[in-house]
């Protein structure tokens, strides 16, 4: 992170200092400043990215669900990485290295993009932030955070680019505050005007009198913010909302909200093999062939985007009876044409829905095909996206 954020004053691991020593060849995951608090509140504790998370509370994900669309939940985020690029070429690194388009962003805005391999595989996705005085902000997942980074590092240093890079991955906190309750909830602690504040617009300010980078932004399909804060604040901040009525939220409830908006798991819907693109997942309002910069991956998604063959990614409802899960074939006249990459229950749409990649002309909505549940074909539906969208179940 950026500022007061990045201070040396308040770096310090992410894991708690009384983990247990593990063999030398074992690598424990790591442990965010709320473990002890997830604990406490009777969380079950999963691997993630290399960090142990909550997956649900005693409430259930149905509930943890229900309550951030409809009322304010919180989740632990500190998991996730920031990136900060300084210096007269870091809108021009961050362009080379996303798909989006860098140069249109306005001081204060956000953009999700895209970070491809040479392939035009997706190795991330992120949010690429841009600021005053030559100032990026790119915040990425855990899992490939080391990777990205090296792969930003290098990037800079063969185009030879003035910036300075700096990991604040380990100094930063991060909070997001979800739900249609989120923006009265976090106005209580604040002074800056967030109804002035636009979705995918950031803007610095202080939260409790806590420096804080607030970003209007998240991963759930309903308003909130994402909230970035030097990492020794992360429990102060946590006990603040939860006290204020946030419902504490886990991964699984953050996967079900972010499936029924139709919003991308990286490394899972979109990921790394060249024939599960960005364009080829639909999602090419996020890919700007045409922007002027040869950012990682251009060539290769441009072969994409005048190839009408290949597999596409679809959303789909399921017409039978079963849950479908990652992997299942996708069935057409008892031919496999592709497999299942999300797949949950969808509590506000009570239904069981999915993602999953199919053979090109397949994609179309009101198509029926089937997937293998159990060694039997069970139906399913192509859906338009969003399956959710805000304030319509």
């Amino acid at each position: 992170m950026e500022e007061r954020a990045v201070n040396e004053d308040v770096m310090q691991k992410k894991h708690a200092a009384d983990e247990r020593a593990e063999p030398a060849d074992v690598v424990a995951p790591d442990r965010t400043p709320l473990y002890q608090e997830h604990v406490d509140l009777g969380a079950r504790m999963v691997e993630f990215g290399g960090w142990l998370m909550p997956v649900q509370y005693p409430s259930g994900i149905i509930e943890e669900h229900k309550q951030v669309r409809s009322g304010v939940g919180i989740f632990d985020t500190c998991h996730m990485g920031e990136f900060v690029v300084r210096g007269k070429d870091a809108a021009l690194l961050c362009n080379t290295y996303t798909s989006n388009n860098v140069a249109a962003l306005a001081p204060g805005q956000a953009q999700y993009s895209y970070i491809c391999n040479d392939q035009g595989g997706v190795a991330d996705d992120c949010i690429v932030y841009q600021f005053p005085e030559e100032l990026n902000i790119i915040v990425v997942n855990a899992a490939p955070l080391k990777s990205d980074y090296e792969a930003l590092e290098a990037l800079a240093e063969r185009h030879g680019m003035d910036v300075t890079l700096l990991n604040g991955s380990e100094e930063t906190g991060k909070l997001d505050v979800q739900g249609p309750g989120a923006a009265e909830l976090v106005q209580r602690h604040t002074d800056t005007d967030l109804a002035s504040l636009k979705y995918f617009r950031a803007v610095w300010g202080e939260v409790d009198g806590i420096h804080c980078l607030i970003s209007r932004t998240g991963y759930t399909g309903e308003d909130g913010f994402e909230l970035f804060f030097p990492i020794g604040e992360t429990v102060r901040l946590w006990r603040l909302f939860v006290e204020g009525g946030a419902n504490p939220s886990g991964l699984g409830c953050r996967d079900t909200l972010r499936l029924e908006s139709s919003l991308p798991l990286s490394g899972s819907d979109v990921a790394p093999p060249y024939n599960r693109n960005p364009l080829w997942a639909g999602f090419g309002r996020f890919v700007k062939l045409d922007k002027g910069v040869d950012f990682v991956g251009r060539e290769a998604l441009q072969r994409a985007a005048d190839d009408e063959g290949g597999e596409r990614l679809i959303n789909f409802f399921v017409t039978g009876r079963g849950v479908p899960r990652a992997h299942y074939p996708i069935m057409k006249d008892g031919t496999q044409v592709g497999e299942v990459t999300s797949g949950s229950y969808g509590p506000t749409l009570d239904k069981y829905i999915g993602m999953g990649w199919v053979t090109a002309g397949l994609n179309k909505t009101g198509t029926q095909l089937e997937v293998m549940i159990r060694e039997r074909p069970v139906g399913i539906e192509v859906q338009p996206r969003p399956m959710y969208k805000k304030g319509k179940a």
